[in-house]
């Protein structure tokens, strides 16, 4: 599990300066990321590693990502956006 300042610092890199992305990441991260089990969360992580263009297509389901390792985690983002929109 993330100690409180891993957490702290994941949350400021979801971070993105794009409105689009900081409204589906920085709620994910407040509501969900805790609860994610710890290779979830690595893979959080390693998800914010990519460009900005790159989620911003992800989440509006334009592409997939090409690393199989983040598919499991951009879904994961992708149910709890839709689960908090209903």
């Amino acid at each position: 599990m993330l100690s409180e300042h891993e957490f702290n610092r994941t949350y400021w890199a979801s971070r993105r300066g794009m409105l689009e992305l900081d409204l589906v990441l920085l709620p994910f991260v407040e509501k969900r990321l805790r609860e994610l089990s710890d290779a979830q969360q690595q893979e959080y992580i390693e998800l914010l590693k990519s460009e900005d263009t790159e989620l911003f297509a992800w989440f509006l389901q334009r592409e997939r990502p090409t690393d199989s390792r983040l598919t499991g985690i951009v879904d994961e983002i992708l149910a709890f956006t839709h689960r908090a929109q209903r």
